[in-house]
């Protein structure tokens, strides 16, 4: 008889469990993922916001090739992305073949995932305007290549050691560096370019934006491959 009350009350007990247990676990899923982008394991899926809002590429902005080339894609990246590593090396490839006849131009803007990559993400975006301000867009554009060719990503870059290697490898004024590095001048910019970022419908990276010759916009989303960014530079030529 105490065997089968004991076992009577385990039974009520089992659905009360469950309902604390699914309690307990929506909890956790809620807070684990506020102020988390949903996709910023790899790539951006276009939850809300529109393409179009797109803010229009402009002179301050970094930019591989010709300012007038057909098609423009606007990347916003993360250096500690390994998604964004990936996807640098295949836009280089696709600057390779393209770049050369004038058709398409890249444009690099930030979008540090704070929540994934604290401190070291937004410290990275910091270095590399601050290179672009000392040595110019080319310097930029040498700076970030060199970053993702050195660096682990996600969060495992010693930046202590690595933004000096690079600033040093690339002839830039330490001193003029490291004033612009504390300076805090180009806060609001990462702020502008991670804003538009979500404007556009990003919500993990790399997230990108290709803008056709008629204005057009495309998403291109996540670290797509050469085959994928190629094909949709074609359909985006087509649009006259």
């Amino acid at each position: 008889m105490e065997n089968q009350t004991v076992g009577a009350k385990s039974n009520m007990m089992i659905p009360f469990a469950i309902v604390i247990a699914g309690i307990l676990i929506a909890g956790a899923v809620l807070y684990s993922n506020q102020g988390l982008p949903s996709s910023a394991v790899g790539g951006g899926n276009e939850e809300s916001g529109s393409t179009d809002s797109v803010r229009p590429v402009s002179k301050s902005d970094h930019m591989r090739g010709n300012p007038d080339a057909l098609v423009k894609i606007v990347e916003y990246s993360d250096f500690e992305c390994p998604y964004c590593k990936q996807f640098h090396n295949t836009m280089n490839q696709i600057m390779d073949e393209y770049e050369r006849d004038g058709q398409v131009a890249w444009i690099y803007r930030q979008f540090p995932l704070d929540q994934l990559h604290p401190v070291k993400a937004r410290s990275e975006s910091v270095a590399s305007e601050c290179v672009n301000e000392i040595g110019g867009n080319d310097a930029f554009w040498r700076f970030a290549n060199r970053f993702f060719e050195l660096t682990p990503s996600n969060n495992q870059t010693d930046i202590a050691t690595i933004i000096p290697q690079i600033v040093r490898e690339l002839g830039i004024d330490e001193q003029s560096f490291n004033t612009c590095m504390d300076s805090g001048k180009y806060d609001e910019r990462i702020e502008s370019d991670i804003a538009n970022a979500f404007e556009t419908g990003g919500r993990g990276t790399p997230w990108s934006i290709v803008i056709a010759p008629n204005g057009k916009t495309f998403q291109l989303s996540g670290a797509q491959p050469y085959a994928s960014v190629k094909q949709l530079i074609e359909i985006a030529l087509q649009e006259k």
